[in-house]
């Protein structure tokens, strides 16, 4: 069943036509209006076949060359990054990219705020901005918070040890997918590697997330982590000084500690529990209880008042 990208929507959903299947692209007629307007087809269509074909022809290709050929391929493409030593290299690839042909549309960038970040990471923010101006970078933080004051009103402290789950649907989940509304995201860039092991062992390149929409690309899948260091030190890219520290992933300040010798990558990220991920690489059902309640919140401060919603089941 093939995935369809939308002009529409601009978004990624499962269409059923057979004939789309075989050529992995297709008209879309059969699943929009009849107009003959353009703008009722899809932007493209991806088979899983051709997913899978693309793949195996991604795999052996330089990082560099993924982006390009990806920066061609998908419309409204962004990056999302934590600013973790992956991300950027991406970023650094994507403005030299960017740099060959400037009045190409840029790869924005969007990173979500759960406002406990270290310092060391919003510094580095300020230094990513000052180098790669022609990098547009998207801020968006938990809604109806600006501040960590204002998040631990409305919730109390120490949400991510009381809640977790809800700690990640709050300050993650929903934002990520507030960006992929508003900017209108059809696919992402993002820094995962199978180097740094755990379920991101045997990650592909270009993924779809059927539950989102989203077609997620890891184009440095196959790098390991001394080749992303390797290409920071011979490119002078910025990154975050905790790195000197001994960390090598770098989350919120109070689920990261310092990678000891022989340790994974991301041995410091939640160590001490069974979690890997921190909300926006796992399912989407994970948090549908979370969704139904934020819904119902938001129709209840919409409805006129007297007017009764009913409960979610």
């Amino acid at each position: 069943m093939p995935a369809t990208i939308t002009q529409s929507s601009s978004r990624t959903s499962l269409a059923d036509a057979k004939s789309e299947v075989e050529s992995g692209y297709g008209s879309g007629q059969s699943d929009y209006s009849p107009s003959s307007s353009t703008s009722s087809l899809p932007l493209m269509s991806l088979s899983k076949a051709h997913i899978e074909h693309l793949n195996n022809q991604l795999e052996h290709m330089h990082p560099m060359d993924i982006l390009r050929f990806c920066k061609i391929m998908f419309p409204n493409l962004y990056q999302s990054t934590a600013f973790g030593l992956t991300g950027l290299v991406t970023m650094d690839m994507l403005s030299k990219i960017q740099t060959e042909n400037p009045e190409s549309k840029s790869v924005d960038l969007f990173f979500l705020d759960t406002l406990y970040h270290f310092k060391e990471t919003y510094d580095l923010i300020d230094r990513v901005k000052a180098r790669y101006p022609n990098v547009p970078v998207h801020i968006f933080k938990p809604d109806g918070a600006s501040t960590t004051k204002e998040l631990e009103d409305t919730y109390g402290e120490e949400l991510y040890k009381v809640a977790p789950d809800m700690y990640d649907w709050i300050v993650k989940v929903e934002p990520l997918q507030r960006a992929y509304d508003e900017l209108k995201v059809v696919a992402v860039l993002n820094g995962r590697r199978r180097a740094q092991g755990a379920a991101r062992g045997s990650i592909p390149i270009i993924e779809l997330d059927e539950e989102r929409g989203i077609v997620k690309i890891n184009p440095m899948a196959t790098w390991s982590f001394k080749q992303v260091n390797d290409y920071v030190k011979e490119h002078d890219v910025p990154y975050n000084a905790l790195l000197d520290q001994g960390y090598k992933s770098v989350g919120d300040w109070h689920s990261t500690s310092p990678v000891k010798e022989g340790e994974d990558e991301r041995a410091g990220r939640w160590k001490g529990q069974s979690k890997t991920e921190c909300g926006i690489h796992n399912r989407k059902s994970k948090y549908s209880k979370f969704a139904q309640t934020s819904e119902r919140t938001q129709k209840t401060a919409a409805a006129p008042a007297g007017q009764i919603i009913e409960p979610v089941a």
